[in-house]
């Protein structure tokens, strides 16, 4: 069955194969660099938003992903569980101040640029992943200064789940999710001593889920 999700979870998952954000793979597609944006999948009502034909055609043709192939993926109806290809076994570094500063993420919450600091893994990663370092003890007691969390912008968010957000106006956080609405999030804070958080999604540049932590 064809759906409205299960199209946008297959465009996440094309651009998760070929190591791009949803931001990076219209790009590469030579479409506008908002067009798969999260705010885009929904009209201002709260309707569903489609992506055109032209629009997946562009991004098949870019990829050299052949329609059965795409297909495949919407049948997934999730983002990919396992790696493609070789996975990564280490991952960016960036720091909390520098992931508040512009410049360092697109739209979609993936670090840009190269030259970073790298980190290895225990295991393997999903690519697109990137580790934060914990400056300051807004976190603690669950996470200290100097921990490294590891991020994935592909993964999918539930009620429950750690996750990091970052904010119009620059500043970066690491919350719980409590609930989301289509038009705001509620955050559950790490720090007994910091108040909880709604923010309205206009106000919200993207929210990723923390899958590893090292302490």
């Amino acid at each position: 069955m064809l759906s409205h999700d299960k199209v946008w979870a297959a465009i996440d998952a094309l651009a998760a194969r070929h190591s791009l954000s949803a931001s990076g793979l219209a790009r590469k597609a030579g479409l506008d660099s908002t067009a798969f944006n999260k705010s885009k999948r929904l009209s201002a009502d709260g309707r569903p938003r489609w992506p055109s034909t032209e629009s997946l055609s562009k991004i098949m043709l870019a990829t050299g992903t052949t329609l059965s192939e795409f297909v495949a993926l919407v049948q997934r109806d999730a983002r990919p569980t396992e790696p493609y290809g070789n996975p990564p076994s280490s991952v960016p570094l960036i720091g909390f101040a520098q992931a508040g500063a512009g410049g360092f993420f697109d739209d979609a919450g993936f670090p840009l640029g190269e030259g970073w600091e790298q980190v290895d893994l225990p295991g393997a990663a999903r690519e697109g992943a990137y580790a934060l370092q914990v400056q300051g003890e807004s976190m603690m007691p669950l996470y200290r200064d100097g921990d490294t969390l590891i991020v994935d912008p592909t993964a999918r968010l539930r009620r429950g789940d750690r996750v990091v957000v970052k904010t119009a106006g620059g500043e970066v956080m690491a919350k719980v999710l409590l609930r989301q609405t289509s038009e705001q999030v509620e955050l559950l804070s790490l720090n007994p001593e910091h108040p909880n958080r709604v923010i309205e999604k206009t106000q919200m540049e993207w929210m990723a889920r923390i899958v590893w932590a090292s302490q």
